[in-house]
């Protein structure tokens, strides 16, 4: 299951990483195999996460040990992250009925909801 994991998790990352002004918090490789955990620049993670809602796709934002609060992860500042960065986190947690076919699904809708939410955005 661990390999498996890892190679949805790696080509998850690699796919999200083509979306402009997108970051990868924490290290490419050694990390859990189920976590994927990146940052959209110029929007909020939580108009991210409520627009994936909608349509069924189920994300965290921040960290794990801080996803109670609005407050800027202090895990993703600890991995050396501005702010913006903390802030525009999302969590994507992969798990046994993770398919490619799931993961394929969000990278269809997500660069336009990156898109059009960084279109509104009074951040960026």
């Amino acid at each position: 299951e661990v390999a498996r994991l890892t190679k949805l998790r790696d080509y998850f990352i690699m796919e999200l990483l083509k979306i402009k002004n997108t970051s990868l918090n924490g290290h490419p490789t050694t990390r859990l195999p189920n976590n994927v955990n990146i940052s959209f620049l110029g929007i909020e993670g939580e108009s991210i996460m409520l627009k994936l809602d909608r349509l069924g796709i189920y994300v965290s934002t921040g960290s794990a040990c801080h996803s109670l609060s609005l407050e800027p992860s202090h895990v993703i500042m600890a991995l050396g992250q501005p702010s913006e960065y903390a802030h525009g986190s999302i969590r994507f947690t992969l798990g046994q009925s993770t398919t490619k076919k799931d993961l394929d699904q969000v990278l269809k809708v997500l660069p336009k909801i990156i898109d059009d939410l960084r279109k509104m955005s009074a951040i960026g």
